[in-house]
């Protein structure tokens, strides 16, 4: 079964929609799939730039702990 998909509305700028509605246009892509995939992206960028601190992070479990001691 494919995963669920929800409509997010979001205020752009109106050259900036008129920029992604010419790039998906000129590229034979739909905006959704093109919004999607920058986010996906931008993610995947947050990730590689964030990885050499994970050796640091603390888990979910003991931050959780930490907080009700």
């Amino acid at each position: 079964m494919p995963p669920a998909k929800i409509t997010l509305a979001v205020k752009l700028d109106s050259k900036v929609a008129q920029r992604v509605r010419r790039y998906c246009a000129e590229r034979g892509l739909k905006q959704g799939f093109f919004v999607q995939h920058a986010l996906l992206n931008e993610d995947l960028l947050d990730f590689k730039k964030h990885k050499a601190g994970e050796k640091a992070a603390v888990s979910f479990e003991d931050t959780l702990r930490l907080r009700h001691a």
